[in-house]
């Protein structure tokens, strides 16, 4: 269990916070707070033990390399930045699966977000989300890439449904595992107070987002909040590993 707290670029502090869970024997999700760079990401590796820790590495340590080289950092570059870092991450991990085919069918759900003047422009991919929480109102900004959510937007079957369908953990997209990769991109712009959230599955699966609403407006520290949901996401069977991100505009 570790956890970080940075400011980040001007007007920006954020936390991560990550813990094994309390069902699996090894964590599999992996997240940079980058000071200075104003940007975080969080990634959720599957494809079992060995092959889903080190292609969640792969995501996170390939974010930071292109961000580390960005110069400038206008809306249209960070953009460019979000696109070429899921980009190198999926090559990346294609290579080396290629050199090392027991590895095959690893990958990772990505999140990245990154902060410009009074703007963010974020990257998404697969069932790891990001929310903005705003004047009390938590609002999901991601589109799960997930079988259940397909269902769900087509009617089959409802949100509740979805939580406990046998299918639920069927990934429709993820960094890793086919050569074109497609992004999304959520842009927008950011103000005072502005509390971002990222997670991986892990927090959604087991925390309402009634619950994740209650840990975000307590009158606590960022890395209390962080802490809290970890525990509650704990305290409702910590099946899977849980990984939060918080960044807050200040």
């Amino acid at each position: 269990m570790f956890g970080f707290l940075h400011r980040q670029a001007p007007g920006t502090v954020s936390v991560g916070k990550s813990d094994t869970g309390l069902k699996r024997s090894n964590n599999e999700d992996a997240f940079i707070v980058k000071p200075d760079m104003g940007f975080c990401v969080l990634a959720d590796g599957m494809g079992g033990a060995a092959a889903g820790e080190l292609a969640s590495h792969i995501f996170v340590e390939t974010a930071l390399e292109v961000f580390s080289n960005s110069g400038s950092r206008s809306e249209e570059k960070i953009i460019e930045l979000v696109q070429r870092s899921f980009k190198c991450a999926n090559e990346g991990i294609l290579n080396h699966i290629k050199e090392n085919p027991h590895h095959q069918g690893m990958g990772c759900t990505a999140e990245l977000m990154a902060f410009y003047n009074k703007g963010f422009v974020l990257g998404h991919v697969g069932d790891s989300r990001t929310y903005r929480f705003r004047k009390g109102e938590l609002k999901q900004l991601t589109r799960d890439h997930s079988l259940v959510q397909d269902q769900v937007d087509q009617g089959l079957i409802t949100k509740e449904e979805a939580k406990t369908h046998s299918h639920k953990n069927v990934i429709l997209r993820a960094v890793g595992i086919k050569e074109n990769l497609t992004v999304d991109i959520v842009r927008g712009r950011t103000a005072s107070d502005d509390l971002f959230l990222l997670c991986s599955d892990g927090l959604t699966d087991m925390v309402d987002d009634t619950v994740i609403i209650g840990a975000l407006s307590s009158i606590t520290s960022l890395p209390q909040k962080a802490d809290n949901l970890v525990e509650l996401a704990k305290s409702a069977g910590g099946n899977d590993n849980i990984t939060v991100v918080l960044s807050k505009i200040i």
